[in-house]
C-alpha cells in the first residue's frame, strides 16, 4: 500500500467516524423566547350589580418566525380576607411574529374585592407561513374619544383591512390611559366582514372607566386563538399602497443607462 492511499484510508475512517457521531445526536432546536407582558393594568368600580373588575394588558412576542398560539389568560380578583370573589380564563387571539396582542376584559364581582391578579398559560408556538413584514396591521381612522355627562368614556372610529381578502371578524381593543401614557384599562369590541373597499365604523363605551384616563389608543386585530385568520388574508395578498396614475407628464426624453468607469467601448 502506497503512501497516499494510506492517507486517503485515515481520511475516510475519521469522516465516518464524526457522521456516525452526528447520528447518534439528536439536533438541538432552536429555542423560542417566550410572551413577555409589557404593559398590564387592572380597576375596580362600584356599580349598581356590584362591582366591575376591568383589565387590559398587552403582550410581546420577540419570535420573528412564530405566532404564539392558545393563549389563556386566568383573572383572579379576591377581598381583603384574600378569598376569591372573581375567577375567570381568557382565551386570547394569536400573538403575530414579532409583534404584540392588546386585549381587554370585564367581569362582575357580588363582593368587593381589593386586588386583581393576572397569570398567563405559555404559547404554543406555530411557524409563520410569511415573513414578518407580510403581516400588516389593520388601519384604524377618524377616531373620537370623549368622556360622556353620566361618567362614561366613549371611543368612536373606523376600521380597514390592507389584505384582498375579506376579514371575516376583527377585534377592536382600546387601550385607555393617563396624561402620561400609563395604561389604566380597556375595552373591545367586533367589526364583521372587513374588506379593503371599505372602513366600517366601530363604537365603545366604558361605564365605568378608571379615573384619570386622559385619551384611548386603538388597535385592531384578527380574531381567533390560532394563526389561521392572519395567515389566511396574508396568503391572498395586500392591497397595493398607491393605485392611482402619475399626474406628471413622462420625460420628453430618456435618460439610457449610465455607463461604469472603465467601461466605455465594451459590447
Amino acid at each position: 500500500m502506497t503512501q497516499r492511499s494510506g492517507v486517503f484510508i485515515v481520511a475516510g475512517c475519521l469522516a465516518l467516524a464524526s457522521l456516525s457521531a452526528c447520528a447518534g445526536e439528536e439536533r438541538p432546536e432552536r429555542r423560542l423566547k417566550p410572551l413577555t407582558v409589557r404593559e398590564q393594568a387592572s380597576s375596580i368600580a362600584k356599580s349598581a350589580d356590584g362591582y366591575v373588575v376591568n383589565w387590559a394588558a398587552v403582550l410581546g412576542n420577540q419570535n420573528p418566525w412564530h405566532f404564539g398560539e392558545q393563549v389563556v389568560a386566568t383573572i383572579v380578583a379576591s377581598d381583603d380576607r384574600g378569598a376569591e370573589v372573581v375567577r375567570m380564563e381568557q382565551p386570547l387571539d394569536a400573538v403575530p411574529p414579532a409583534g404584540t396582542l392588546a386585549f381587554s376584559g370585564q367581569a362582575i364581582a357580588a363582593q368587593r374585592p381589593v386586588k386583581v391578579h393576572l397569570t398567563y398559560r405559555p404559547a404554543q408556538w406555530k411557524p409563520a407561513g410569511r415573513i414578518t413584514s407580510a403581516f400588516r396591521a389593520f388601519p384604524v381612522t377618524d377616531v373620537f374619544q370623549r368622556r360622556q355627562k353620566n361618567g362614561s368614556y366613549l371611543v368612536t372610529g373606523r376600521v380597514g383591512n390592507p389584505y384582498r381578502l375579506a376579514a371575516s371578524s376583527l377585534v377592536v381593543t382600546a387601550l385607555l390611559r393617563d396624561q402620561a401614557g400609563k395604561l389604566l384599562g380597556g375595552a373591545s369590541t367586533f367589526v364583521d366582514d372587513v374588506r379593503s373597499d371599505g372602513k366600517p365604523r366601530f363604537i365603545l363605551t366604558v361605564d365605568k372607566p378608571p379615573a384619570g384616563v386622559a385619551r384611548a389608543e386603538v388597535v385592531a386585530r384578527t380574531w381567533g386563538t390560532t394563526s389561521r385568520p392572519y395567515e389566511e388574508l396574508a396568503a391572498g395578498g395586500a392591497v397595493p399602497m398607491h393605485t392611482s396614475r402619475p399626474t406628471t407628464p413622462p420625460f420628453e426624453k430618456d435618460r439610457g443607462r449610465q455607463e461604469m468607469p472603465g467601461t466605455a467601448g465594451r459590447p
